[in-house]
């Protein structure tokens, strides 16, 4: 089968396209015939790192078609359509197949088309658990969203207005008409106001990639509101980690949130989909052989929501 695998020899991204052994599945597995799939910032963010997959292939966010099962599979037969996350089985998307345990997996919605499947699991997952689960968001909260232009930005919007937020978004010039498609009932361009100096006063604060120092963020939170850091590079996520704590003491409460995906909130997600409530943003598509420029364009920084890869 054809696919991208990571190579130190590989110029100038590490990354080449060429013939490997198709994967077979084990008993506990489940062969993908992948249709799309998503990059994500874990991709280059592992490359930068050093952490390497075990097959040397990247790529977690897939959708395709069941090729065939291990004989202790029970959810999935050969023909069914599915899409889901591999990051914490490999990884392995960026490929014409893929194996994968049935718990990374669920049945594609017949209404999702497999570019908009590959591109929710990572990003609307992370969006997700944010929101709710660290930041309890609820009815009627003020919500800001900084970093609004990008995958996780893009389904943090419509998730914060599904949950009945008053949602102010954060994001640079080329994307504010975007950003007010997807709902936002306040929009603000960072180039041309510093929204830290703001009088204004929120529930919940998504950074996605925070790049303002978080007693910034801590100043604009209501007493008893909630600051969620979402990656960024090393630094800020180790400034998080250890500042977050410590700013953490009263009140207010800053943290930071590694996603954990699931076939629950991944149903979630695709269901909101399903129904219309929700929509990924796909800003580009490549075709495999280009993964290399797709991962470049995302690590650029400009992404205007997700950016796919047609394999089938």
């Amino acid at each position: 089968m054809k696919a991208v695998v990571y190579t130190k020899r590989g110029l100038p991204d590490k990354l080449i396209y060429r013939d490997v052994e198709k994967p077979c599945p084990g008993d506990n597995e489940v062969l993908i015939k992948i249709v799309a799939v998503s990059a994500n910032a874990a991709d280059f963010r592992s490359m930068s790192m050093g952490i390497i997959p075990k097959k040397r292939i990247f790529g977690a966010d897939i959708a395709g078609r069941v090729e065939s099962v291990g004989k202790n599979i029970r959810l999935f037969k050969p023909g069914d359509e599915v899409l889901g996350d591999l990051a914490r089985y490999g990884f392995g998307g960026f490929a014409e197949y893929a194996v994968a345990p049935e718990k990374a997996l669920i049945l594609k919605p017949a209404k999702i088309s497999f570019e908009e499947a590959a591109a929710l699991p990572m990003a609307g997952i992370t969006a997700l658990q944010a929101m709710r689960d660290k930041g309890n968001i609820q009815e009627g909260q003020k919500v800001l969203i900084a970093g609004s232009g990008g995958g996780v930005g893009t389904f943090a919007v419509q998730l914060a207005k599904y949950f009945g937020a008053e949602v102010t978004a954060v994001c640079s010039s080329k994307n504010v008409e975007q950003t007010g498609s997807l709902g936002a009932d306040h929009v603000i361009d960072y180039t041309k106001e510093d929204f830290t100096k703001s009088d204004r006063r929120y529930d919940l604060i998504l950074a996605v990639n925070g790049n303002r120092p978080l007693f910034a963020y801590k100043r604009i939170l209501y007493p008893d509101g909630i600051y969620v850091m979402i990656g960024g590079g090393l630094l800020q996520i180790f400034k998080s980690i250890l500042f977050g704590w410590l700013m953490s003491f009263g009140s207010k409460k800053m943290c930071f949130l590694t996603a954990k995906s699931n076939q629950k909130d991944l149903e979630f997600i695709a269901k909101l989909v399903e129904d219309g409530k929700i929509r990924p943003v796909i800003d580009r598509r490549y075709s495999l052989d280009k993964t290399a420029d797709a991962i470049r364009y995302l690590r650029e920084g400009h992404a205007r929501g997700k950016v796919v890869i047609n394999v089938g």
